[in-house]
């Protein structure tokens, strides 16, 4: 057996194996707080519009903090910075200022309701 086959097999059997403890385990659960006489309203899990926006919202927001961070991360090599470091730096700079500017924004709209 090649090795680079073992690294995707791995890789997927992991994933798989995450998923299914964690449905296995909710699971049980569930049936234990049935068992012992719990509401049935605790397992309600509806779509909520809501979360759809505020999910969006971060996800545009941390795309347009790292389109900005290449376009500084390029102005940085043009300067004359290393392109190994300019780059990925300013990718996390500005997506993580992309993310916490998400994060201040949903929580003003939250406080608004």
């Amino acid at each position: 057996m090649q090795v680079e086959i073992i690294v995707p097999l791995a890789l997927f059997a992991s994933i798989f194996g995450i998923i299914y403890v964690f449905l296995s385990t909710r699971n049980k659960e569930r049936l234990a707080l049935i068992e012992k006489g719990a509401d049935a309203s605790l397992f309600k899990t509806g779509f909520d519009k809501r979360m759809y926006g505020f999910v969006s919202l971060h996800i545009a927001l941390l795309a347009i903090g790292i389109g900005i961070g290449v376009l500084l991360g390029n102005v940085l090599d043009v300067s004359g910075m290393d392109e190994e470091i300019a780059y990925p730096a300013m990718v996390f700079i500005c997506g993580g200022f992309g993310l916490l500017a998400g994060f201040f924004i949903s929580r003003k709209l939250q406080s608004k309701e």
